[in-house]
């Protein structure tokens, strides 16, 4: 029997994680910050000045017409690399609601006393780890022989976060007139031009609270960080009181100070879609990462070097104790789970898209009639806007499009433009509404959908940020070429063109199905009925057409390389979390931004997981409505763009972005992708599991962390609570009142925790009763086992214990599929001659 200090301790941190008001704003009903302001869409003009006219190749532009935008194609690349829409507020938000982890105005420092102890790797990339002395501070590390202290600062901000430094500016050497320690603007020269975007006159900003009294009202794309896509807004909210309590030296150095819901910073962080995109040119890398120039720089590669964990938890010092750390350590450098905000309660890593040959991506679209219904017809078309008329044929009224597939799972499907400015909003746009339709970051709150017509009538930002879209995708059908690695420094002599013919050969007959679109034009595709003179998929007729295709000169010219069609993953094998995202099944966060095509497809079947505690299989059926589809992705660029998977999950990651720098990588992803045998093993249960094992697990003992000063407040009498709760629930409660539940010993399976399905997914009561009478006394169960653990408890005795949960917990998962790097078997059964040559040729895509 369940005691009753248990269940009070279950009803006292319940409250402490759900606490919410009686007034909170309702649905549909709020405006955001610029309607407040009574500013307008069309006071929110795009910016046509082309101050990042070298990136992309422009460089090029005198010598080569194909690198020069038009007036609109600029205005497009200033939108996604310095439009802002209103997110400095939600990221504000999120510096306060996460528990001290997250806080993007310290990645944007230099504060010397920022930084980690560890072995002295000079100037190399390494991981940034060392549990041995993982709470060291400056000045002890300074005694430890051997050691080296490493301050996070604009010097290593590449090596450490995989973060872009802004050209022409330097690093700090004393703080600003707040005590931040902020890059700073190198002089205004010919080189280094004034950023046209700062300038209050031409973009005047919104004038809400302090701004225009204790703070400058700004222009509306803010002013630049340092860090590419990051830009600084003043902080509406630091009034006279603010103003007065602030101290920048406890802001760095002071926990008691810091980890304060309420602490108001001068600035607000405003994010640019260029912030996860942005990258340095393969063929055009920076000499030195650290210090790169615009020239060195495109707008499109994905930001393939970017370290999830290390920018969403600032403070390294003693992370891995955190299980905050653990769960965003699951994201390999390159990939983030795009959903953990509005969270569907799994935890899915994925790569974030390069945009390479979109033209040719459209035109592979074709294929693909989508129908939409509901607020999904109130997706903007090109048919909308006059400088995109030329794109009318992939929409059809009242409720057809023609898409590509932009995300992983094929979800957003609702057009080009409803892809794009659904991304405004997942990163920020309009998050007076947004987060009113989830619990941000904790989930347990039924999932409602944002609607289209909801953000039409209430937010300026959302219609300004439609209106500018179709000039960002322009720009993208321009500039979004590959890169190829020939035209590098030294590039071809990294091809062996003696093994190219064979390669095209092992690529027509085995690869292109999937990963080229250029395709037969009288296709049938398996599954589809067929009429007389089709050539049906992967007859030795279309082998025939494949291999003449590819065999032709231009056949990487304009091709996608993909299909972009969905796959049911059972094709393909892969970890299932991704292709089991929720966010845009019917009725969820995503339903306005995702067709009745994709709502409707069935169930892909079952396939087969393991326990990852024993190894043993189990069969799991997918469910429909959606879920189990992922498309094929482009190969175009591939030799930049290892490791491989959806997930990153495939070869190692070299943090070097020079052209050998990423052949290495290319060249371990590629034998780990055909020769499986490579791919790592889980130390635990590899020895029982076939092919790849790898289990993203703890790699140290973590707690749930939550400080006090992040925890609901009560009334005046707070310190008193404290010692009461930490008299009745000393497990959970520590003597200062910070919430610590645990220990998770280390090995243990993040997803194990991270993918509890907290909600039942029908609406109905009597199927909501089942799921809560199934999950209830699992997490009691696992209460209990945190609370008969003593303090002094061994990783071994922790294990044990959770040991006993872990078929309880796999019956409540919504994702119990542990194993990331498995899948994608096609090519390995080739000889190794053949595998050879198809590597030679994927070289140069």
């Amino acid at each position: 029997m369940v005691s009753k200090r248990l269940i009070a301790a279950l009803a006292i941190v319940s409250g402490f994680m759900t606490a919410a008001g009686c007034s909170d704003p309702q649905i549909g009903k709020v405006l955001d910050e610029a309607k407040m302001a009574g500013r307008q869409a069309a006071d929110f003009k795009g910016a046509d000045e082309d101050y990042f006219g070298d990136m992309d190749y422009g460089y090029r532009r005198a010598s080569d017409s194909n690198v020069r935008l038009t007036t609109a194609e600029v205005r497009g690349r200033n939108t996604w690399i310095a439009w802002t829409f209103g997110s400095d507020r939600f990221w504000d938000y999120m510096a306060n609601h996460t528990f001290g982890a997250f806080d993007l105005l310290k990645i944007l420092s230099s504060h010397p006393e920022i930084g980690y102890c560890t072995d002295d790797y000079g100037d190399g990339y390494h991981t940034g780890y060392d549990a041995q002395y993982a709470d060291v501070d400056k000045a002890g590390c300074a005694k430890l022989a051997g050691k080296k202290w490493y301050p996070l600062s604009r010097d290593r901000r590449w090596k450490y976060y995989g973060l872009v430094n802004e050209p022409c500016f330097q690093k700090p050497t004393a703080p600003d007139e707040y005590g931040l320690w902020l890059d700073k603007r190198v002089p205004v020269s010919t080189e280094c031009p004034a950023d046209p975007f700062d300038n209050e006159t031409k973009y005047p900003g919104v004038k809400i609270g302090a701004r225009g009294k204790t703070v400058p009202v700004g222009s509306y794309y803010g002013k630049p960080s340092g860090i590419v896509g990051l830009r600084l807004f003043p902080n509406p909210d630091f009034n006279d009181a603010a103003k007065k309590k602030w101290d920048g030296t406890r802001y760095y150095t002071d926990p008691k100070y810091y980890n304060d819901q309420h602490l108001v910073r001068p600035y607000r962080i405003g994010m640019s879609c260029g912030f996860c995109h942005v990258g340095p040119n393969p063929v055009n890398p920076p000499a030195d990462p650290e210090n790169p120039k615009w020239a060195n720089l495109n707008s499109n590669p994905g930001a393939q070097y970017f370290w999830v964990d290390r920018i969403f938890i600032w403070n390294p010092r003693n992370v891995q104790a955190n299980f905050i750390f653990q769960l965003f350590h699951t994201s390999l450098p390159g990939s983030l789970d795009t959903s953990f905000v509005s969270t569907d309660n799994i935890n899915n890593p994925r790569t974030m898209n390069a945009v390479y040959n979109v033209s040719a991506r459209m035109e592979a679209g074709k294929r693909f009639k989508e129908r939409l219904a509901g607020g999904g017809v109130l997706n903007k078309q090109f048919n909308d806007f006059p400088q995109t008329q030329a794109l009318s044929e992939y929409y059809q009224p009242p409720d057809i499009v023609f898409t590509p597939h932009v995300l992983k799972d094929g979800s957003d499907s609702v057009g080009v433009l409803g892809a794009l400015n659904r991304v405004f909003i997942n990163i920020g746009l309009f998050s007076e509404e947004w987060l009113l339709h989830f619990r941000p970051l904790i989930g347990g709150k039924e999932i409602s959908p944002i609607k289209i017509a909801d953000a039409d009538r209430n937010s300026a930002y959302w219609q300004a940020t439609t209106n500018q879209t179709p000039d960002m995708a322009l720009f993208f059908v321009k500039t979004a070429q590959p890169d190829r690695l020939k035209d590098a420094p030294n590039g071809a002599s990294h091809i062996d063109q003696t093994k190219l013919d064979q390669g095209k050969v092992v690529f027509a007959e085995n690869c292109a199905r999937c990963h080229s679109s250029k395709q037969p034009p009288n296709l049938c595709m398996l599954g589809q009925p067929c009429t007389s003179g089709q050539i049906i998929e992967n007859s030795a007729e279309y082998f025939r057409y494949m291999r003449t295709e590819v065999a032709k000169p231009d056949f990487l010219d304009k091709n996608f390389l993909s299909t972009d069609r969905r796959i049911p993953m059972t094709e393909m094998g892969i970890n299932a979390c991704s292709p089991l995202a929720t966010n845009a099944i019917r009725d969820n966060i995503w339903d306005n931004f995702s067709s009745e095509t994709y709502k409707e497809l069935p169930s892909v079947g079952e396939i087969t997981v393991v326990n990852p505690i024993d190894g043993s299989p189990w069969q799991y059926t997918m469910p429909g409505g959606g879920r189990g589809y992922v498309r094929p992705a482009s190969l175009a660029s591939v030799w930049s763009t290892a490791p491989f998977l959806q997930n990153n999950s495939v070869g190692e990651f070299n943090g070097d972005p020079s052209v050998e720098g990423r052949l290495r990588s290319f060249n371990d992803s590629i034998e780990q992708m055909l020769w499986p045998e490579k791919r790592k093993k889980d130390p635990y249960i590899g020895e029982r599991v076939p092919g790849p094992s790898y289990i993203q697990r703890t790699t140290a003992r973590s707690y749930l962390k939550v400080p006090v000063g992040f925890l609901p407040e009560v009334a005046d009498w707070r310190p008193w609570l404290y010692h009461w709760l930490h008299y009745l629930l000393p497990w959970i409660f520590t003597t200062d009142g910070d919430l610590q539940i645990g220990p998770i010993p280390k090995g243990t399976p993040v997803n194990l925790l991270a993918n509890i399905q907290l909600l039942a997914e029908s609406p109905r009561l009597e199927d909501k009763k089942a799921h809560l009478k199934k999950l209830l006394p699992t997490v009691i169960e696992l209460k209990k086992a945190l609370k008969s653990l003593p303090p002094d408890a061994t990783d071994e005795h922790a294990a044990a214990v959770f040991r006993r949960l872990v078929p309880d917990l796999l019956s409540v998962s919504k994702c119990p599929d542990f194993i990331v790097n498995k899948g994608h078997y096609f090519g390995t059964y080739l000889a190794d001659d053949d595998k050879k040559a198809l590597i030679e040729f994927l070289k140069t895509f």
